[in-house]
């Protein structure tokens, strides 16, 4: 460390709990006096190491104490500011045409074939093209998801005012920006990024549009050879691990890089192949984690088998204006709406080592049953607590949930054939909450290979608080 540098590094540990820190003061301290612009620059590099955060004034205090305090209501578009730095890398690498002609046909022909290879589980090297191709589609998705996810975190105070982030397979930046844009600005956030890929290009630039105490570094390395250097409060995994050959080694690897009251984020998209594989990854390293949500195990020494299909849905977003405008050039020649992707739906897993769980709650054995059990009772009517682990899927008809405590060992639906106020719970109730069922009756449903529950005029439903 530099002379100056120490001098800084000194003056500002004296003031941190003195008074706000000035670069215009500190100046006038430093031998050579060094510009004040200089000053800021340094205390901005220090503000992680020291816990300082700079305020709009110019001037750093300590970052606050305690879990960070949110303002978040839901995700209605990408952030402007995001969208013009993108078109600006479209812009620098095609022209200000880029939607159109030979350049705008690359992309979407590249768009394409990621579609493909994605539903064919194939593996895709990213380039420069394909990095572009995958943020003009992706980015506005994954930005909405990763708020969702780390809103309700926030809520529950697991995210601190002086946060540590480790963003594993990182892609193009959705995470980053979604909890960039999440937190309040007085928030400490040291962001590291690890994506080898070129999608770090488009990354990078992304991150130089988010707040001043948002300090990024991004480290070019593959998931399973990066070597992690302290300790992180919120590990993120996001459209990573359904792409990685050992998805629970590399969970097992990261688990020492977390904090004892930190939190693992898994995030995939929704599809049946990835949501289920998400699920048996998960299965895959419960001996080492605790599932903190949303497939909390409600029964002790029990564990569940069924695929379990479970994925949150929220409201669409708008259509972001780089994939109208790329929509738009196609000109009929792709199928309608191909470039456009606004559905926010996407299956979570969220880890933790200190035994806490979203739902903390042991079922009484005297009064209800386990999920795993139904194969006992089928045709009786029973009582039992569960987790709503879905929105409506049914198709027309009664509505259908997926349901689970943590022991089932085939999928269980709960179909609402009566709508009344004792059933309606079931329908209005949140992803993620727990639901007490009285008097529900149990079949099977050989068509489907699993459980039903009726919910009908013969049941109440609660919601446990």
């Amino acid at each position: 460390m530099s002379d100056q540098r120490q001098a800084i590094r000194e003056n500002a540990q004296y003031l941190r709990n003195v008074r706000p820190i000035d670069p215009e003061e500190i100046h006038e301290y430093v031998e050579g006096q060094p510009h004040p612009g200089v000053v800021r620059t340094t205390l901005r590099e220090l503000a992680p190491e020291l816990d300082l955060v700079e305020r709009e004034d110019g001037t750093f205090v300590p970052a606050p104490d305690g879990p960070a305090e949110i303002d978040f209501d839901g995700v209605e578009a990408f952030p402007e500011r995001y969208a013009r730095a993108l078109e600006d890398m479209l812009v620098e690498t095609f022209g200000p045409g880029w939607p159109e002609g030979t350049s705008g046909d690359r992309l979407r022909e590249r768009l394409v074939s990621l579609k493909d290879a994605y539903f064919d589980q194939r593996s895709v090297e990213y380039d420069e093209l394909t990095a572009l191709a995958y943020a003009i589609y992706h980015l506005p998705n994954t930005y909405a998801a990763t708020q969702y996810v780390l809103a309700d975190l926030a809520r529950e105070g697991r995210i601190p005012s002086r946060l540590r982030v480790l963003d594993v397979g990182a892609g193009t930046g959705g995470p980053a920006i979604g909890l960039a844009e999440l937190l309040p600005d007085e928030t400490l956030v040291e962001y590291h990024a690890v994506e080898p890929s070129a999608n770090a290009d488009v990354l990078e630039q992304l991150l130089s549009e988010t707040g001043r105490n948002v300090h990024a570094t991004i480290h070019r390395e593959r998931a399973e050879s990066f070597d992690p250097d302290g300790t992180f409060d919120l590990i993120v995994f996001a459209n990573v691990l359904n792409e990685l050959a050992e998805p629970a080694t590399v969970l097992d690897k990261y688990r020492s890089a977390l904090t004892p009251d930190g939190s693992v984020v898994a995030i995939e998209p929704a599809d049946r192949n990835t949501a289920t594989g998400l699920r048996r990854i998960e299965r895959a390293v419960e001996d080492e984690y605790t599932i903190y949500a949303p497939t909390c195990r409600l029964w002790p020494d029990r564990r569940p088998s069924s695929d379990c299909w479970s994925f949150d849905r929220k409201p669409d977003l708008s259509i972001p204006p780089f994939q109208q405008r790329l929509e738009s050039a196609a000109d009929g020649r792709f199928e309608s709406g191909a470039f456009e992707n606004v559905d926010v739906q996407y299956a979570v897993s969220i880890l933790r080592t200190d035994g806490a769980e979203r739902v903390e709650y042991t079922p009484d054995r005297s009064r209800v049953i386990p999920l795993g059990e139904a194969e006992s009772v089928v045709t009786d009517r029973v009582d039992l607590v569960a987790i709503k682990l879905s929105h409506d899927l049914a198709d027309g008809g009664n509505p259908l949930f997926l349901v689970g405590d943590g022991s089932e060992s085939e999928d269980v639906f709960a179909v609402l054939v009566d709508d009344s106020a004792l059933t309606r719970p079931l329908a209005e109730a949140p992803y993620g909450a727990l639901l007490d069922f009285q008097n529900v009756l149990v079949l099977w449903n050989g068509d489907e290979e699993a459980y039903n529950i009726v919910v009908d005029d013969e049941t109440v439903v609660d919601a446990v608080v």
